[in-house]
């Protein structure tokens, strides 16, 4: 079914959720119900929220309503004659929507007893709709501003037929036992505190660790394409971000002033202006560049408490971020650089990814111009390398557009990735420049990048790309000792000993449960490798291996596996 259609079909299926909210529900206030991506949305205003099986209830009645089979019409009234209309049921949310509507006349569509405000369009009547499920109940504040009351939400979606339905629910199955907020708890790699604030993230030590283990690698990736290290400050004077154009175009993300003996100073929200000012230290030749400074920086944006989520919407974060000062003429070399890189990395965490070109937004900087040069410069890098991509109007950042990648993750969801911005405009701001071969400055290019975006966000979506089973390398934990008594103890600790110094991420476990226990813990745990040691396995110096992928590998040397593990983690 074409999107259009589908689009319709959940657009009535949330028409006939509200008539059975209200039937059932007498007192229930309608606010809106769009159709969304896999399904639809109702808010509502109710004495009290919704419950498990007041979904039941509903949906019950719901199927009813379809079955009667009541033709879905349209009509139109004055907007006045409108208005009346919901006055006198004390719909004070439609009134609300009514009264905005610029037209003389609005349109309603009815099923039955049930009237709603709709532009519509709608299936033919009720009976259209064949397979639908109410999924869940989330609080939603009116028109999404905190200020304004909260209502409850009801998700569902409906689909042309019973056997899409069962794909889809068995799909999102998979996604809620991939969620890594549920995971993150599981494995202990990550959480947060109300006490603390919302949308800020603690590493644990797993968790730290596979991020350790992600910036160790991405640092010596960095090294090999002559990127150099850089630090900058938290905070800044409020200043440094005037001439960069934030305070007067990104300001809404950005958080208040902090008065420090009473000059305003401000949370950094990207790092560009301080790689910026560390370029500026030292007046440079064009024989200097490309200079590639790249940083790990912590950063902090205002996110409104209804969209943070786990580790994918947070409010401080960490970007490997990276600033390239080069001269016009190398600037398209540099962006293939730069989507050469995250292939390379992309593949190293198996995701597969599509590109876009995301152009001038209304809110920018800058003359035409360099807007048509520095977008030129980005589609000649794709083509260069024979990148397939879509163009995303508006989508490019206040200073410059960008190339922007979206990850597939193993269900084939997309992820936001690495983004490559081509910048004229912030070098005129800060009067960045080079020393040509003519003796004369000349205004350097620069090009912003990330290649992971946030670690906080990367990690999150890695922990549902795998499902939590991280692959060896990159596991917190690759191998656990499981010895069978507790006289097989010390061998086992001997053997973790050797395999920490040969560079292993190693536990024992030696409490006193039984060996089916243990290794359905490591199971539950995800560790790679489970070394069962017995009373066998300390005479002949082995370890009896148990894949958590491949199940029983038996019995093996510690020589052996410990060269079997390094082959697989060296890839």
């Amino acid at each position: 079914m074409e999107q259009e259609s589908l689009e319709r079909l959940r657009h009535s299926t949330a028409h006939v959720m509200a008539q059975a909210v209200k039937e059932l529900f007498p007192e229930a206030r309608l606010a809106i119900g769009p159709p969304i991506q896999d399904g639809f949305y109702y808010d509502f205003d109710v004495p009290r929220p919704f419950t498990p099986d007041d979904l039941e209830r509903i949906e019950a009645r719901m199927r009813e309503i379809i079955a009667a089979d009541h033709p879905i019409t349209r009509t139109e009234r004055s907007r006045e004659e409108a208005i009346r209309y919901f006055e006198e049921r004390g719909e004070v949310y439609k009134v609300e929507l009514i009264r905005e509507i610029p037209e003389e006349t609005v349109s309603f569509y009815s099923q039955d007893n049930f009237v709603d405000l709709c532009r519509g369009p709608h299936v033919d009547s009720t009976g259209e709709i064949k397979a639908f499920k109410l999924l869940s109940v989330a609080g939603a504040y009116w028109r999404g501003n905190e200020k304004n009351p909260m209502l409850q939400r009801i998700y569902g979606t409906a689909w042309p037929t019973q056997e899409e339905l069962d794909a889809y629910l068995a799909n999102l199955a998979e996604r809620e036992r991939r969620d890594h907020r549920r995971l993150g708890k599981e494995l202990d790699l990550f959480s947060q505190h109300e006490e603390v604030g919302a949308g800020l993230i603690f590493w644990h030590p797993k968790g730290a660790m596979i991020r350790h283990l992600i910036e160790s690698f991405w640092k010596e990736e960095h090294i090999k394409r002559g990127y150099q290290f850089v630090y900058t400050p938290h905070i800044a004077s409020e200043e440094l971000f005037r001439i960069s154009g934030h305070l007067e175009k990104y300001s809404e993300s950005m958080y208040a002033p902090i008065d420090i003996e009473g000059q305003p100073y401000r949370l950094k929200a990207m790092n560009c202006p301080g790689h910026i000012m560390i370029y500026k230290t030292h007046l440079r030749s064009y024989r200097d560049l490309p200079i590639r400074y790249a940083e790990l920086g912590t950063v902090y944006r205002f996110e409104r408490s209804g969209t943070l989520t786990g580790m994918l919407r947070v409010r401080g974060f960490t970007q490997d971020d990276a600033h390239i000062f080069c001269t016009p003429e190398q600037l398209v070399g540099e962006v293939i650089g730069v989507l050469d890189f995250v292939d390379y990395v992309m593949a190293r965490f198996g995701y597969t990814y599509k590109a876009y070109l995301a152009t001038r937004p209304e809110k920018s900087i800058g003359s035409d111009e360099v807007w048509e040069h520095a977008t030129r410069s980005l589609i000649e890098a794709m083509d260069a390398r024979g990148l397939n991509y879509e163009v995303d109007p508006g989508g490019g950042v206040f200073y410059g557009p960008k190339i922007d990648i979206k990850l597939y993750d193993a269900l084939g969801r997309e992820w936001q990735g690495p983004t490559v911005q081509a910048d004229f405009n912030m070098p005129e701001r800060f009067d960045v420049n080079y020393v040509g071969p003519d003796g004369a400055e000349h205004r350097v290019v620069m090009i912003h990048r990330v290649v992971l975006g946030s670690m906080e966000r990367f990690v999150g979506g890695l922990i549902e790309h795998y499902a939590g089973a991280f692959p060896t390398w990159l596991a917190p934990v690759q191998v656990i000792l499981l010895p069978i008594a507790e006289r097989h103890g010390e061998y086992a600790h001997q053997v973790a000993a050797e395999l920490r110094a040969a560079g292993l991420r190693v536990q024992v476990d030696d409490r006193s449960e039984k060996t089916g226990f243990k290794i359905r813990e490591a199971q539950l745990q995800k560790i790679p490798y489970m070394l069962v040691t017995g009373d066998r396995e300390v005479e002949q110096r082995s370890v009896s291996v148990r894949s958590r992928d491949a199940g029983d590998l038996g019995a093996m040397s510690v020589e052996g596996f410990l060269r079997k593990i390094q082959e697989e983690v060296a890839g």
